[in-house]
């Protein structure tokens, strides 16, 4: 990428969702064979989305949803975890701990790594009770913890299932594998500001025929088929139309690329940054979507003077992940049984810097030089 820097003011967004003239072609395309033939839900878009996902993660089954946090929600209903315990990191979206609420379970918060921004095996261990059914491990702005395995295999030695919530790593991989593809199943957010998008949808993936057959009917009323009404679970309408998968088919195509450009954009900010000493890129140990771009800020550093500064000269900056953690969340305080002092230092300190498919490396290097700016200005 050509770096076009200037040192006069640019407008740089914290994201940007691209549809080339040919991808939206494709895509109404598919709209308007939907919109001809009458079929707008549970039809071959949402199919073909399905086995196409399934086949690029190399997994034997996908089920499509409205959302990720209903993908979520539909694996724990699956999993039966009604009175009984799951263990989740407090640097995640309201998403993950309501899934479980919603599903009748009890969450426990855990702690993170401080380079992994995900819970530790040894922090787990610290953590479960004989009440645990399962942990929900979040692969956190794209980064899945080298400690995956491990924790998959303890948790099969132990009698929990492992669910990963995904949302954040369409395409990353570690050791040749890819996320979502370690546990008993996978779970995945389309919404509008992710790596690919549906404009709203999810997905869950997994190797289990029960597990599959039992969210299929939980997605669709409780319907052990789809346009009968007869019902044979409690399910709920979590369904995926026909007309966010033709976008999501399209988006599909492109999303090694839309990897690919994130990740030139990422190296360069990482060379970059060498000359902020105050200013520590989290970075993964295999390949990442790079949904976010996450730096670590010095203690002495204001971060909210910093962000001041660079929206000042033109920067807008994503959300954190998260900038305030669960457990001191309205919501969830009530939950927090223990001190989390990782998570409440990573989220208190860190920032997202704007990454994107189309992002120039001139549009880079001024982040950067914004950020300096920013840093001089909060010390």
């Amino acid at each position: 990428m050509k770096s076009i820097y200037r040192s006069s003011q640019m407008e740089i967004p914290a994201m940007k969702v691209v549809f080339g003239e040919d991808d939206r072609r494709e895509i109404l395309a598919r709209i308007e064979d939907s919109l001809a033939t009458g079929m707008l839900a549970q039809g071959q878009y949402v199919r073909q989305f399905e086995g196409k996902w399934s086949e690029y993660l190399g997994v034997k089954y996908a089920v499509a949803t409205c959302s990720g946090g209903a993908a979520l929600e539909v694996c724990l209903q699956a999993l039966n975890v009604k009175d009984k315990e799951v263990l989740i990191p407090v640097n995640t979206f309201a998403a993950t701990p309501l899934s479980v609420l919603l599903a009748g379970g009890k969450v426990r918060f855990t702690d993170i790594d401080a380079a992994t921004l995900s819970p530790s095996l040894e922090q787990l261990k610290r953590r479960v009770t004989p009440k645990t059914a399962g942990v929900i491990i979040v692969h956190i702005g794209g980064i899945v913890t080298p400690e995956i395995e491990d924790i998959r295999s303890w948790c099969s030695q132990n009698g929990l299932w492992l669910l990963e919530d995904a949302a954040h790593a369409h395409g990353s991989e570690i050791n040749g594998r890819k996320a979502g593809t370690f546990g008993l199943a996978g779970t995945f957010s389309f919404f509008a500001t992710k790596i690919m998008t549906t404009a709203e949808g999810g997905i869950i993936v997994t190797q289990s025929e029960e597990l599959t057959k039992r969210a299929t009917i939980l997605r669709d009323y409780g319907k052990a088929e789809p346009w009968v009404s007869y019902h044979t679970d409690s399910g709920f309408n979590w369904r995926m139309s026909e007309l966010h998968a033709a976008i999501g088919l399209t988006q599909l195509k492109r999303l090694d690329a839309f990897i690919t450009w994130r990740e030139n954009i990422a190296k360069l900010y990482t060379q970059l940054l060498q000359q902020i000493p105050e200013a520590t890129p989290v970075l993964p140990k295999d390949r990442s979507s790079w949904y976010k771009y996450i730096v670590l800020l010095n203690q002495q550093i204001d971060k909210g003077r910093v962000k001041k500064s660079m929206k000042q000269q033109g920067i807008s900056l994503s959300g954190g992940v998260y900038d305030v953690p669960l457990h001191q969340q309205p919501i969830f305080k009530t939950m927090a049984d223990g001190e989390f002092p990782i998570a409440d230092d990573f989220c208190r300190r860190h920032i997202c810097l704007p990454i994107y498919y189309g992002m120039t490396g001139g549009e880079a290097e001024f982040v950067v030089e914004s950020l300096k700016r920013g840093i001089k200005e909060a010390r």
